[in-house]
């Protein structure tokens, strides 16, 4: 028995579930290819997969659909794999905790997956039920769409049968999603040298801070640990002197960090001061972040006086003067578009090793000269430090179409079913539709998806009764495109 047998509808529910008894945090999917792989040979469905790990599953129509043009659907297999201080979970190998609290689905401890488990759900469920009726389908299951949609831009889509796309990683109903922002990730790496001192180990942990999807959340005006962290280290050097061991901070590039910790050596009699510049940095901030991050903690710990290998002065200084200046947030927004973000960058991940400091910045946007802008101002920082930046995961801007048919019956069925007309939206997170428009000709799109909050985040929730709403549509809009 699954804690979600009894919820409806429920062949959708039932694979979703499956879907979480499956490791797949983003580069690690291959128990889930190999159960979408044995999905198709148990019906005799023809399908392939890549050396990227994507898999496609080709339906044939239903009954007075053979003939119909096909439709392809599409949605990622790979979930941002986050977790609580607290939590033991382990996402190599361990089955997610699945708990429900009224309408809404969550995992105990962990992110849910409903980026985009939900969206896999809904296509094995339609392929799999017979009373959906259908047009052929091309069930197209990406990979590592969370870390820069590495499986969408190694897809090969020549022998992709449609050019109509139903794209199922959206987080709210209502909203159709023809449009958003292009992206790439910059690391900036700064070569360190180390020498070893006697001192007092210090650690620093900023927590408690919300977070979210560096996209979708970026106007938030929600704090990031690792920005934070540097204007602890920066304002803490006016106080008191420390050596830098290590500073790390942030899980995944395109989330907003949550916490961050810093490694200090310090003499022993600066510990009370150091104490005492955290209170007040934690009491500051959480004045400043009200509505916000008012929950975040600054707390320190020390441990006992040995001999430490710490950053040499030189490259600490740089350390914090690229923590400090690393762009972060809202940069520009759009003139044509109300409300929406065309330009931000998100500093999602610092860490360092024995040789090297790395921050990891999302920079995204709609306009692609705003996007090689910001990438050359994080240039021009690591040129001043003597750092060097490396940039992957470069991923194009899916532009709006004024003229769309595949918008225009989906408006057409939402307005018939519920009465009310769809928001049509442009977003700044990243929408592999975007990739796929380079790869298939007369390419038209539509992301949509049912109600969740808080993705990315280990307070991820997603909506059952909007989960049934929007299959509810799904079915009746592959009926009607026949």
């Amino acid at each position: 028995m699954g804690l979600l047998d009894d919820l409806n509808p429920e062949l959708v529910f039932y694979y979703f579930e499956e879907l979480t008894k499956l490791p797949h945090g983003s580069g690690n999917t291959r128990a889930v290819a190999k159960y979408l792989m044995t999905f198709a040979q148990e019906r005799n469905m023809k399908y392939r997969v890549d050396e990227a790990g994507n898999v496609v599953i080709f339906a044939d129509g239903s009954k007075g659909y053979e003939n119909a043009e096909p439709v392809i659907l599409q949605g990622h297999i790979d979930m941002v794999a986050v977790k609580s201080a607290e939590s033991t979970h382990d996402f190599s190998s361990d089955s997610l905790t699945l708990a429900i609290d009224g309408d809404e689905i969550y995992a105990e401890g962990t992110s849910l997956g409903g980026d985009d488990g939900i969206g896999v759900a809904y296509m094995l469920a339609a392929i799999d039920d017979p009373a959906v009726a259908h047009p052929p389908l091309d069930c197209i299951f990406t990979t590592d769409e969370e870390v820069g949609m590495l499986g969408a831009g190694a897809f090969d889509a020549s022998d992709i049968r449609g050019h109509l796309m139903i794209n199922l990683d959206s987080e709210e109903e209502g909203v159709f999603t023809c449009g958003c922002a292009g992206g790439a990730r910059v690391d900036t790496i700064l070569p360190i040298r180390r020498s070893r001192i006697k001192g007092l180990p210090v650690v620093v942990f900023i927590d408690g801070l919300k977070g979210g999807h560096s996209g979708s959340m970026i106007e938030s005006g929600r704090a990031s640990a690792n920005k934070l962290m540097g204007r602890f280290l920066y304002g803490l050097d006016q106080k008191v002197a420390f050596s830098l061991e290590k500073v790390a901070g942030g899980e995944k590039d395109n989330a907003i960090a949550v916490s961050a910790k810093a490694h200090l050596v310090i003499d022993e009699e600066d510990y009370s001061a150091v104490e005492a510049f955290a209170a007040a940095f934690e009491k500051e901030i959480r004045f400043e972040m009200a509505g916000t991050d008012e929950g975040v903690s600054v707390h320190v710990s020390k441990g006992d006086v040995h001999r430490i290998s710490v950053i040499e002065p030189e490259e600490q200084e740089k350390i914090v003067f690229l923590l400090m200046h690393a762009p972060y947030g809202v940069r520009q927004m759009s003139g044509l578009m109300k409300n929406v973000v065309q330009t931000s960058s998100n500093p999602g991940i610092v860490r360092t090793t024995d040789t090297e400091f790395v921050c990891a910045n999302l920079v995204r946007s709609s306009v692609a000269s705003g996007k090689n802008s910001l990438i050359d101002e994080i240039r021009s920082l690591a040129d001043k430090c003597g750092a060097h930046v490396k940039i992957s995961g470069d991923y194009a801007e899916w532009v709006f179409r004024k003229e769309s048919p595949l918008r225009e019956k989906m408006v057409a069925v939402y307005k018939d079913m519920f009465g009310a007309e769809p928001v049509i939206n442009v977003v700044h997170g990243g929408v592999e539709c975007g990739i796929f428009a380079k790869k298939i000709n007369h390419f038209d799109a539509v992301s949509m998806g049912p109600n969740m909050k808080d993705i990315h985040t280990y307070n991820e929730r997603l909506s059952i009764s909007s989960s049934r709403r929007v299959w509810e549509y799904l079915v009746k809009l592959l009926a009607e495109l026949k």
